[in-house]
């Protein structure tokens, strides 16, 4: 669960490769390529984004890094330079859409979404999900939840699970914070009514928290919808009957670490609004940015994969062949999918939008989705 996050910091290559330094990045000199209101696209909003540190004085100065995307008028797109998602030390993988610290549009009210990360994971694992989550009118924000995270993954997992849910509480109380400041970028930005969570592998567990409680995190009545990917679902076997938010079950058929029988025995215990959408094919790295990692080593740094153990990175080896590898299931199919379901979901589930009924259903995945089985009650 969550094992592909611990191999994302390579540390015996932070040194020898400045010639790949984030300051080398240059302004984009087109703006993003902006889509329109297809949820497995990008929307109409240009993507801007922001990180920065939260302490929470309650627990003792807990720092928690956050970074955020939001949307940005498509003139502005064009105001600052590409966003470079860190690997270790000065290396980076450069984004394609995000625009680091481009003016937030004025649009006030936006719903937030709050997306967690796996187990000893990083918060920049799902970035093409932040991303189109941005573009489509979301604000999203992904705290690193500290002693769980590289590269301080010091934690137990006892320790870790309890502090998943007041990490994301904190992180929503901050944000809202900052909405109600008139000198901060973000006043009067965000919608105080209706919050989503999503996440993946101990983060989707760490959503379903939010809604039922785990650890000693208890529920939050601001989250109205939780979308868990690959997720373990049975620590919540006995909360399940209890869940009385929206939920969007996701994950891949083919994943060992988080089975998809956890998907398919919480469909049956919930017994509100809930949706199972199974990736034929896809394993449990699929979901996240393994293979952008893998390719940026082989293609950017001409490292091959033999090399891989001696740089340290011998645990990035087994997820890239069964994620990225020729006859793995497509990532570039894994990832539209994804969108295609959590941007519906919270479209439907926050926004109200009854449109984006027509993909949340059987008949659209059966005439339109072959890599999709999908149900919902």
């Amino acid at each position: 669960m969550g094992s592909f996050s611990k191999t994302l910091f390579i540390t015996a290559i932070s040194l020898s490769l400045t010639p790949f330094l984030s300051s080398c990045v240059q302004p984009p000199e087109l703006p993003p390529h902006i889509g329109d209101d297809n949820p497995d696209t990008l929307g109409t909003w240009a993507v801007g984004h922001k990180s920065f540190t939260i302490v929470d004085a309650s627990r003792g100065d807990r720092p928690l890094l956050l970074d955020v995307w939001y949307p940005v008028d498509p003139e502005d797109a064009t105001a600052g330079f590409r966003t470079t998602y860190p690997l270790v030390g000065p290396l980076g993988i450069e984004s394609t859409v995000s625009i680091e610290k481009a003016p937030i549009s004025d649009v006030t009210e936006r719903k937030l979404i709050v997306f967690s990360h796996g187990y000893n994971g990083t918060n920049t694992q799902s970035t093409h999900l932040m991303e189109t989550l941005a573009s489509h009118g979301f604000i999203v924000a992904s705290p690193e939840h500290t002693g769980n995270a590289q590269p301080s993954p010091t934690d137990t997992w006892e320790v870790a699970a309890s502090n998943r849910v007041p990490d994301v509480s904190f992180v929503i109380d901050s944000l809202l914070a900052r909405s109600s400041y008139p000198s901060d970028a973000f006043y009067q930005r965000i919608d105080d009514q209706g919050i989503g969570v999503t996440g993946h592998s101990f983060g989707g567990a760490t959503s379903m928290g939010m809604a039922v409680g785990w650890a000693v995190g208890t529920a939050d009545t601001r989250v109205t919808a939780i979308a868990p990917i690959s997720g373990v679902m049975d620590y919540f076997t006995a909360l399940l009957p209890d869940v009385v938010v929206p939920v969007m079950l996701l994950g891949g058929t083919e994943d060992e670490s988080v089975p998809i029988e956890n998907n398919d025995n919480a469909y049956e215990l919930i017994p509100g609004t809930v949706y199972q959408a199974d990736i034929v094919g896809a394993t449990h790295t699929h979901f996240a940015n393994v293979c952008e990692i893998g390719n940026f080593l082989i293609d950017e740094l001409n490292i091959s994969i033999a090399d891989w153990p001696a740089l340290g990175a011998e645990a990035l080896t087994e997820p890239y062949q069964q994620t990225c590898a020729e006859g793995a299931f497509s990532i570039d199919q894994a990832t539209r999918l994804q969108n295609l379901y959590v941007v519906s979901f919270f479209k439907r589930h926050l926004l109200g939008l009854t449109d984006y009924d027509q993909y949340l259903s059987k008949t659209y995945a059966l005439n339109n989705e072959p890599d999709i089985n999908f149900r919902a009650k």
